[in-house]
């Protein structure tokens, strides 16, 4: 079997790595913000969205309360 070698580490290096991994978050942590306001952007839609389908079904509903209305007073004829 060979001789085993170990890296050793600078304290210059271990700040280096240590420098590099916080610089790694910090664009995770922009990419997430990002996909956030994405987020929101959809929430928005959807909440957007939901309001205009109880409004549209609140219109056909009163249409057809109308409408049978009309039919039961004046006998179905």
């Amino acid at each position: 079997m060979g001789v085993v070698r170990r890296a050793t580490w600078t304290d210059e290096r271990l700040d280096d790595l240590a420098q590099h991994i916080d610089e790694r978050f910090e664009r995770v942590d922009r990419r997430f913000e990002q996909v956030d306001r994405r987020f929101d952007r959809v929430d928005d839609g959807i909440r957007h969205l939901t309001m205009m389908l109880i409004w549209s079904a609140g219109g056909i509903i009163a249409t057809l309360v109308g409408v049978i209305g009309a039919v039961a007073l004046n006998g179905g004829a």
